[in-house]
């Protein structure tokens, strides 16, 4: 289905922001900006990897998925919630989440072959993010306790034209418990793209010698 959308604002969360770059990456003409929150952008040891990985093997993959993991997955809801969330408290409208749907042995193997795949992507992509040439906007809770807020220092240092805002008393789940923070950034690099645009313009009409 075509939804008619071109030269979006793209806005990626957690594993989400390497899926953005990598799109921003490959059609750098289709996409007008990036917002990137809680991001993981480089290689580290992280222990969850070899925690969360074994469902998504073969064989094995299936049974764990099919029989350990989902009751293991409903014991960890709660402390996963508060981990995402810290330290912010979780949002009452998540009291209702169908916790279910996240435990189907479906879910439970994407979930675990996101997670193996994550150092690696982040390995693939330590040495593109300077070829990015769109705005981009980074958002991290400096209390993240998933995604460590050097992260998107480092990400910042390395795309030239990235604005950081590093929010205090925040953890994971920023776009949750600082909405406001994020739809400024948003608004933030739509208004860059705006002035780039506007920019162009007058430099095109000035080199036809067209003015006013």
């Amino acid at each position: 289905m075509q939804m008619g959308v071109s030269e979006p604002l793209l806005l990626g969360h957690s594993w989400g922001t390497l899926v953005a770059v990598a799109l921003a990456l490959k059609y750098p003409r289709n996409i007008r900006a990036l917002i990137l929150a809680s991001g993981y952008y480089y290689p580290t040891v992280r222990a969850d990897v070899l925690v969360l990985s074994p469902p998504a093997l073969p064989l094995i993959g299936d049974v764990l998925s099919h029989t350990i993991s989902p009751i293991l997955g409903r014991l960890i809801w709660p402390l996963l919630l508060r981990k995402i969330f810290g330290p912010s408290p979780v949002p009452k409208k998540f009291a209702g989440f169908p916790e279910e749907m996240a435990m189907r042995p479906s879910q439970i193997r994407a979930a675990a072959a996101e997670t193996a795949l994550m150092i690696p992507a982040a390995y693939s992509f330590r040495e593109a993010y300077g070829h990015l040439k769109l705005p981009v906007a980074i958002v991290a809770g400096r209390e993240d306790r998933v995604s460590e807020a050097q992260q998107s220092a480092e990400l910042h240092r390395d795309i030239a034209q990235s604005t950081l805002r590093c929010i205090s008393n925040t953890g994971h789940m920023v776009h949750q418990t600082a909405t406001a923070e994020v739809m400024s950034a948003i608004d933030m690099v739509a208004s860059q793209n705006k002035e780039a645009v506007s920019a162009i313009g007058v430099t095109s009409r000035q080199r036809r010698g067209h003015w006013g």
